[in-house]
């Protein structure tokens, strides 16, 4: 619960909380006035930030108590009003939430059998309520409106390990084995366009702009491309006109990738990746090439990053114990404590003034910026 800053106190613990088990993943809604966290025990809870009523310890809700597979991956519909979970028994949950300041309203929604697949990765388009999850070498695109599949993506080359969509919602990017396929959700049955890497891409992601797609690979290299330019000159849906840019000599595969909001002069976001325990953030050049710096404090893997919404306030959850905030993605600037046998995930609030963690053994902690701290991540 500890938390140690570089120049003065800028976020203090505002809430814990305790769930059965390994916190496997944490998601605010887009409006942020919910907070769900799933466990490795199968529970899904809602925690909800009372602070201006007068309820002063609102305790978690579960809308789903412990069984005995886990759930691994959390998603909040574009609209807030949805929520999706997936795990280890092959299952996609959807709940409908429907809350104001007194009280919750939850109904489950829909219930999508996929035994025995695992489903591990799962995303909310950010224009529509199509939900994309993974199964197997598949990833099928399911619409809540219409209640039913409307895509089934072969990946073919392995299981799929990651996905994103675009920020748009046109595009829906698809990472595993020799790189990452992506398709035009326009038009789900066109071949998709084929960004090849030698090994494996384990982590991808688009920039909050739509302008770069990035992808963190097992061969220790992080491959990006700038996508506006590559789709508008792309004509046969392969990667040879997509120009990559490949960054090289991490000590190991690339876990973690993070786009900041903000923008440089250069009017690029800046692209944070972890391998092992370090942190290097690139940042796009005049020579229009990637100039990286390296972030040293971590001593265990870390297990999360991500940029504080419209500022380069970079956070880093590690299984050491702590979360480091980096203040413009440069400085250490605060230690935050809390769960003694490691961090597993974290999430931003919408609005940037609170930060939720997951522990490993089961803590939640949300910690809030004061008046203080204003313009503490500020570019």
């Amino acid at each position: 619960m500890k938390s140690s800053t570089i120049n003065s106190q800028q976020f203090d613990l505002h809430w814990r909380g305790t769930l059965s088990d390994y916190v496997t993943a944490i998601a605010w809604s887009p409006q942020g006035n919910t907070l769900a966290v799933s466990s490795a025990a199968g529970e899904v809870m809602l925690w909800r930030d009372l602070a201006n009523t007068q309820e002063k310890n609102w305790p978690l809700l579960p809308l789903q108590m412990a069984e005995e597979q886990s759930l691994d991956c959390l998603a909040f519909s574009q609209d807030g009003q949805k929520l999706a979970a997936g795990g280890q028994g092959g299952q996609v949950k959807i709940w409908c939430l429907h809350n104001d300041t007194r009280t919750y309203r939850c109904k489950p929604l829909h219930t999508i059998e996929n035994a025995p697949a695992w489903v591990d990765k799962l995303a909310w388009s950010p224009s529509s309520n199509q939900l994309a999850f993974s199964l197997g070498r598949y990833v099928q695109v399911w619409d809540a409106d219409m209640g039913g599949v409307v895509a089934t993506l072969n990946f073919d080359n392995s299981s799929v390990l990651g996905l994103d969509w675009s920020p748009d919602g046109q595009y829906l990017a698809i990472a595993g084995y020799q790189g990452a396929k992506i398709w035009n959700a326009q038009d789900w049955n066109d071949d998709p366009y084929v960004l090849v890497v030698p090994s494996a891409s384990l982590a991808v992601s688009w920039s909050p702009d739509g302008k770069y797609l990035a992808c963190g690979n097992m061969d220790r290299t992080i491959t990006v491309i700038d996508w506006n330019n590559s789709i508008a000159s792309t004509t046969d849906n392969t990667s040879q006109d997509l120009l990559p840019w490949v960054m090289r000599g991490f000590p190991g595969k690339i876990r973690h990738l993070a786009w900041s909001q903000t923008k440089t002069q250069l009017d690029a976001p800046l692209l944070a990746s972890s391998s092992v325990e370090g942190i290097v953030v690139w940042e796009a050049n005049e020579s229009r090439s990637w100039t990286s710096r390296l972030l040293e404090q971590h001593s265990g893997v870390v297990q999360e990053l991500a940029f504080q919404p419209n500022s380069f306030l970079l956070a880093s959850a590690s299984e050491d114990g702590c979360v480091c905030l980096w203040q413009k993605a440069k400085k250490l600037a605060q230690i935050l404590q809390g769960a003694p046998k490691g961090f597993s995930c974290l999430a931003w609030h919408p609005q940037g003034q609170q930060l939720a963690a997951g522990g490993q053994c089961g803590e939640l902690l949300i910690w809030s910026q004061g008046m203080r701290g204003q313009g503490f991540g500020n570019r």
